[in-house]
């Protein structure tokens, strides 16, 4: 047997304690076993999962909302349309156009949260069908009272209605 010097004894700790590092980073370790490791989910990796997840509800919501047979021509008479074009300005404003005179209906300045979500919908909409926003949108409100959004380049209707009075007003003083 031949005697340990000192650098032989760094040496051997040194090899050791990298086998004791690699055993815990998944390789073999001198038993010939192999250990595994438990890492923690990575909050990135969760947000997309929720973010994913927020995605697939908003898009069934709104496939759910085109299956609905909301407000077709056909199951109750029209009492007035309007073929109306909206316009983004460059000061963030939506300006109102009806088709058939040219003429401002009106122009919305500030969140208007449900004019945009409701516009965001269709443009979604359009954007999936490969078409652009140049065409317009259809008002229609029937002798029920119910209220729909419709949009000829795609056939998406929304029912404005469902979404209370409040929200519905906001078109509704589009017609007048």
């Amino acid at each position: 047997m031949t005697p340990m010097t000192p650098t032989a004894i760094q040496t051997t700790n040194t090899a050791q304690a990298g086998t004791s590092m690699s055993s815990t980073s998944g390789t073999n370790d001198t038993s010939g076993t192999r250990t595994q490791t438990h890492r923690r989910p990575r909050p990135l990796a969760a947000f997309a999962v929720v973010l994913l997840l927020a995605a697939l509800i908003a898009t069934i919501a709104i496939e759910r909302q085109q299956a609905a047979p909301a407000a077709l021509p056909g199951s109750a008479e029209i009492r007035q349309l309007r073929v109306l074009r909206f316009d983004d300005a460059s000061d963030g404003s939506v300006s109102v156009i009806d088709v058939s005179s040219g003429q401002l209906v009106q122009r919305f300045e500030g969140e208007q949260g449900f004019l945009r979500g409701t516009l965001r919908a269709m443009a979604r909409e359009r954007r999936l069908h490969g078409l652009g926003a140049g065409q317009p949108f259809e008002l229609i409100l029937l002798n029920d009272g119910r209220l729909t959004l419709h949009d000829p380049a795609t056939g998406m209707r929304i029912a404005l209605e469902s979404f209370g009075s409040t929200n519905t007003g906001v078109f509704a003083r589009l017609l007048k």
